[in-house]
């Protein structure tokens, strides 16, 4: 699974560390801890139809250029969130997603998205928050693509 963690719960695959932010996990191991740890649910949305190679390889270079980028304060994410609401004309202009200091699970999302050609180039990357990603419905994925109906993760007994 490919997200910014806040925590140190689970190691990176990558670095084989335990660290805060921008890092790949292993999906059953995050799922478990998500769920016996804190009590959460998962669900998945396949894309639809399956990514191509070149989607692949969007992917396999946003986290070359992502993995182990931190993740933010409380209080930087807040004020980042809030200048994404801004109307375009009050925002500074787009920060380059390789420039990014710090970035928060939703900006990832939005990040590797835009990079396969799934999402309109152009936003500021804290334009992304979850809740444009909790059902997926009004992202608007470009070139006919489309995220299948939410699949419910079921949770083996401890």
């Amino acid at each position: 699974m490919w997200h910014a963690e806040v925590g140190k719960a689970l190691p990176a695959l990558w670095s084989a560390s335990h660290h805060r932010g921008v890092q790949l996990h292993d999906l059953r191991s995050a799922v478990l801890v998500w769920a016996r740890r804190y009590g959460q649910r998962a669900w998945l949305r396949q894309l639809e139809p399956p990514p191509g190679v070149e989607q692949e390889n969007a992917v396999l270079r946003t986290i070359a250029r992502l993995d182990g980028t931190p993740f933010p304060s409380t209080t930087q994410l807040a004020w980042r969130w809030l200048r994404g609401r801004a109307p375009v004309g009050t925002r500074p202009r787009k920060a380059s997603s390789a420039a990014l200091e710090s970035t928060y699970c939703a900006e990832v999302v939005g990040i590797t998205y835009e990079a396969m050609g799934l999402l309109p180039e152009g936003r500021d990357s804290n334009w992304y928050d979850p809740g444009r990603f909790w059902s997926g419905d009004d992202l608007g994925l470009t070139g006919g693509y489309r995220l299948g109906t939410e699949i419910a993760v079921e949770i083996p007994p401890a």
